[in-house]
């Protein structure tokens, strides 16, 4: 038996906002979080601006104790577990204290990395013969899946507890994931999402290989500029987005609220042959992809109305509107609108597609589209292929019925997903 299934609970971690009362008030009025960051200044870094959340000691004692903070230094953990318990909370669940765990609950959380600082702290200690100095915690923090470890110790969750690592897809991948276990009736709520650490030693490698902007180290809210004729690389960030998602059934059971529906998904890859490579998507893939997320979804391309793109602030910004435009079959005045948070939160790698997906879902659930930042200097060679108009620089009120959210990544991979507006049937 299949089972529709709805998002009924998000939380957010993000650089321009913590939770999403302020997150929703944030992506309406392009609220930037990027900043001038010392530390990559004193590094050297050739990039010296970034997007990291601010998160105050009542937000993370909420969810952690003292106890559990000593010796702690996994940023990516202590985002992941905010936004997750957040959407727990938001969805109206409650934190089981039976000694038995929900055997129809569990999590997919992602992550790329975990506790890369405190693995650098570790070492030091490792290097000076301090092994027994290391902790207790030291493997829970550097594990890549002690963020779903983590949240499903606190939430006692008994089903499906992991974390999948898609690079720069692995938040969207996550939700397709979470919504194909309930949609089989493997789960009834599965708690899915994406983290990701802050730090020089997460950036350094993009820094290195040159793919992040240099240009704006004294003007960083003009920093990342996606879908613009004068973006020069992306701003790197950080965070992390949940959601609950639930069959309907149980959701309507229990009389929860209900942001969208999820429809159905697609991830592929392009397997780094023809123009596909470790670092540039296979067009081929990229549309495929799009085309099999819609087929899945059952609804026709036609049907979007809204698209969340990846759109980075690189050179490919370019390409990807145009594997849009083939992967839909529309372009000019047909083309849907589209639009990109980067603007706001930078590219926050492994947190991406979350972070992403919350914003795009609240546009859903409150008839709205928030604006694209940075980007009054439109690149020639995307409005040669779509309008200006379809690419919004002011926030618009609009009921949006389908909207359909991609996130490309490292290793030619790709995933996509469709939200539906939710309507009694």
């Amino acid at each position: 038996m299949e089972h529709r299934v709805v998002i009924t609970g998000m939380g957010v971690v993000a650089p321009n906002a913590i939770g999403l009362n302020d997150f929703i008030d944030a992506i309406k009025n392009g609220v930037s979080g990027i900043e001038f960051d010392q530390q990559l200044a004193d590094l050297q870094f050739s990039c010296q601006i970034a997007a990291k959340p601010k998160l105050k000691e009542e937000q993370i004692s909420t969810c952690f104790s003292p106890l559990e903070l000593r010796n702690f230094n996994s940023t990516g953990i202590l985002y992941g577990v905010i936004a997750g318990m957040e959407a727990w909370a938001d969805a109206g669940l409650a934190i089981n204290g039976s000694n038995e765990p929900n055997w129809d609950y569990g999590t997919i959380f992602g992550a790329c990395t975990s506790g890369i600082a405190k693995f650098h702290e570790s070492i030091y200690k490792i290097d000076e013969q301090n092994v027994k100095k290391l902790g207790s915690t030291v493997v829970a923090q550097t594990m890549n899946s002690g963020i779903s470890a983590y949240l499903g110790g606190k939430l006692g969750l008994g089903n499906q507890v992991s974390t999948n690592s898609s690079a720069c897809c692995t938040g969207t991948e996550s939700l397709i994931l979470a919504f194909e276990r309930v949609k089989y009736g493997h789960a009834v709520i599965m708690l899915a999402g994406s983290t990701s650490d802050s730090g020089p030693y997460v950036w350094g490698g993009f820094d290195a290989m040159k793919v992040c902007t240099y240009k704006h180290n004294e003007s960083p809210k003009h920093g990342s500029r996606p879908m613009s004729n004068t973006a020069s690389g992306f701003v790197p960030g950080s965070g992390a987005g949940a959601f609950v998602v639930e069959s309907l059934t149980h959701a309507l059971a229990r009389g929860a609220k209900i942001y969208a529906e999820i429809l159905g998904g697609n991830v592929n890859s392009g397997g780094q042959r023809g123009t596909g490579t470790m670092t540039a998507p296979s067009p081929i893939a990229v549309q495929k992809c799009i085309q099999n997320a819609l087929t899945n979804a059952q609804i026709d391309a036609n049907e979007v109305d809204v698209i969340n793109g990846h759109l980075t602030a690189t050179a490919m910004d370019a390409l990807e509107i145009d594997n849009w435009a083939k992967a839909l079959n529309r372009k000019g005045e047909n083309f849907p609108l589209i639009n990109s948070l980067k603007g706001m939160v930078g590219h926050c790698l492994a947190a991406s597609g979350s972070i992403e997906c919350v914003a795009a879902v609240l546009q859903i659930k409150h008839n709205f589209i928030f604006p694209n930042v940075n980007c009054e200097d439109l690149n020639p060679a995307i409005t040669d292929l779509i309008n200006e108009n379809k690419i919004p620089q002011q926030m618009v009120s609009k009921q949006i019925n389908t909207l359909v959210k991609a996130s490309f990544g490292f290793g030619d991979i790709n995933a996509c997903i469709v939200f539906k507006k939710y309507h009694k049937s």
